[in-house]
């Protein structure tokens, strides 16, 4: 029997992030794509969000 994907719960922080809530994946703020925890790579410190990919997170914090 598989288990169907559940979001993790993270704390971001500067050097990685801390799970809060055990789950497999996280949603881009931008795009609501789910993001795999061994792939996340981009998120903010200062508003506590995941991003998808590069471009997406600079897009997000250049944003007015």
């Amino acid at each position: 029997m598989t288990q169907a994907p559940r979001p993790a719960k993270l704390h971001y922080m500067a050097n990685g992030f801390r799970v809060l809530a055990n789950g497999d994946h996280v949603v881009c703020a931008v795009t609501g794509e789910a993001v795999s925890l061994e792939t996340l790579r981009y998120w903010s410190v200062a508003r506590q969000e995941a991003y998808a990919s590069a471009e997406i997170a600079t897009r997000a914090m250049t944003a007015v």
